[in-house]
């Protein structure tokens, strides 16, 4: 079975607020480098986090990260 692919459209959202990883990692309680991965799709955000991340932008999760299949 193929695993999926994670993608993050966090930056997005973070460009157009406008907020740094830094702000947006401490209105979240995590820490800066953890934000930056979740950003780059090398490391999946906890479901509490992604929830709080929807609220912050005012968006479903759906809108915020999605998953491909890897060919």
């Amino acid at each position: 079975m193929k695993q999926p692919k994670f993608i993050s459209h966090l930056y997005s959202f973070r460009i157009v607020e406008p907020i740094s990883q830094f702000d947006l990692a401490k209105e979240l309680g995590i820490r800066r480098q953890t934000l930056a991965a979740i950003e780059k799709g090398t490391a999946q955000p906890s479901l509490l986090t992604a929830f709080r991340l929807a609220k912050y932008f005012k968006t479903p999760i759906e809108n915020l990260f999605s998953f491909k299949d890897r060919p």
